[in-house]
């Protein structure tokens, strides 16, 4: 760490050292998978003891609440123009999957949010991430209203809800630990058994959209 992080005191240095913070959280969950960082992990790459890690975040969850938004902005605003150019469910289920598929740290994150990352985590924290959460649910689901007619904007946010579900069950088969890979190399069939990521998310995605008119009726 260069000398002027070391002692931050201008409101721009602690910015710096927030950014520096969460990017390197950022590395690290991209190398090595959201749950497997530590706090520790995290203060050694920025070059801080967690004591002064701790003074910017109240705890590692909330580091990763904080890219956790950061990341779904991105794929929110990456959904909501791409909803602009297509129409019906089919094509709406690819515009959501494939800015999941296109994103792999931010199915990693949502893939523990409710597990992890909502726990050891401040009430004004919870706040916050909820109501980010709650409006972006919203945004989205008037945007796939507007390319599913028959779709409320009600319904397009659960749909935005249940798709990170299928998310959060599908994408851990995509990073299988050590022991699953090897029982996978000795049993091809058994690895066979498992969805591919993208294909089996946007037909969850798409068969939710199509029904979700009829558990109204």
């Amino acid at each position: 760490m260069s000398a002027p992080f070391q002692r931050a005191r201008r409101p721009d240095q602690k910015d710096q050292r927030r950014e520096a913070i969460l990017t390197a959280a950022r590395e690290l969950a991209e190398r090595s998978g959201v749950a497997r960082v530590s706090l520790q992990d995290i203060a050694t790459a920025v070059g801080l003891a967690k004591s002064n890690v701790l003074r910017y975040f109240g705890t590692r969850e909330e580091i990763y609440l904080h890219l956790l938004m950061s990341a779904g902005s991105e794929w929110a605003s990456v959904v909501s123009a791409r909803l602009q150019e297509v129409s019906g469910t089919e094509a709406t289920a690819g515009v959501l999957a494939d800015a999941f598929v296109d994103r792999p740290l931010y199915c990693d994150l949502t893939t523990h949010a409710e597990t992890m990352l909502e726990h050891n985590v401040s009430v004004e924290v919870l706040k916050v991430f909820k109501r980010w959460a709650i409006d972006t649910y919203w945004a989205i689901g008037q945007r796939i209203s507007a390319a599913c007619p028959e779709l409320t904007p009600a319904d397009g946010a659960a749909l935005v809800m249940t798709a990170s579900a299928f998310v959060a069950k599908l994408f851990p088969i995509t990073r299988p630990p050590e022991a699953l890979r090897e029982l996978y190399a000795r049993e091809p069939e058994i690895a066979g058994a498992f969805p591919p990521f993208r294909p089996t998310l946007k037909r969850m995605v798409a068969a939710t959209a199509a029904g979700l008119p009829l558990v109204r009726q």
